[in-house]
């Protein structure tokens, strides 16, 4: 028994150092795409290519907007979004860690159960994972 579990924590073990490996050749991947499309891009732009057809493939400049609040101006945008009539764009959230530590300590406080008043409204799941860390 010892020796079966000596050997799947070999495995484990050296399963989570290849996946750290392979992480870190995806982050230089990304990175190395990232810089190729932005020359790509340069490229078409200066030479005003809307597209072109390689190797089978179309490629083409396609632009995305994204906006978020500015850094402690979301009270304000949501102020100004309701006084203008877009208060329906607003939606209430609670981040998932933060409901997860709150449904932590009610649990602890409650014998390891839930609250009545939470009863039915949350979902909740023990998972079960093997911590690691290097011995010293």
């Amino acid at each position: 028994m010892a020796t079966k579990m000596m050997t799947l924590a070999d495995k484990l073990l050296a399963l989570r150092e290849k996946k750290t490996a392979w992480e870190e050749k995806l982050d230089i991947l990304k990175g190395e795409i990232e810089t190729t499309e932005q020359k790509l891009i340069e490229l078409m732009t200066q030479t005003d290519t809307q597209n072109f057809t390689h190797s089978g493939t179309q490629f083409s400049i396609r632009t995305s907007t994204h906006a978020s609040a500015r850094a402690g101006m979301k009270a304000d945008l949501f102020s100004a979004l309701r006084g203008e009539g877009y208060g329906e764009l607003i939606t209430e959230t609670i981040n998932a860690n933060t409901l997860t530590a709150f449904v932590k300590e009610q649990r602890e406080a409650n014998d390891g159960e839930l609250p009545d008043w939470m009863s039915g409204l949350v979902s909740v799941y023990d998972e079960k994972k093997i911590s690691m860390r290097k011995s010293r």
